[in-house]
């Protein structure tokens, strides 16, 4: 078995709380986290840390893609004709 990342997905180092820890996301979804980063004037590692603080027992990987898919989901229903 070895250590590569799939295809479609990349893992990342970032630090949470003083510590170092890997995250793997599909690159759609790191793409996503640098949007809404730069959307809310924050670092990807910034956002990601507020989301580790509020996710409970669920997975940050997870967790992270819930945010992601929240926060799409709220910007099309505050802008209902938008794309």
């Amino acid at each position: 078995m070895t250590d590569q990342p799939e295809p479609d997905g990349r893992k990342r180092s970032v630090t949470i709380a003083g510590h170092r820890t890997s995250v793997s996301l599909e690159n759609e979804f790191w793409d996503a986290l640098s949007e809404i980063a730069a959307d809310r004037r924050t670092s990807v590692s910034n956002l990601i840390a507020g989301i580790d603080e509020t996710r409970g027992e669920c997975g940050l990987s997870a967790a992270i893609r819930v945010f992601v898919l929240d926060w799409f989901r709220g910007r099309r229903e505050a802008n209902p004709g938008g794309p």
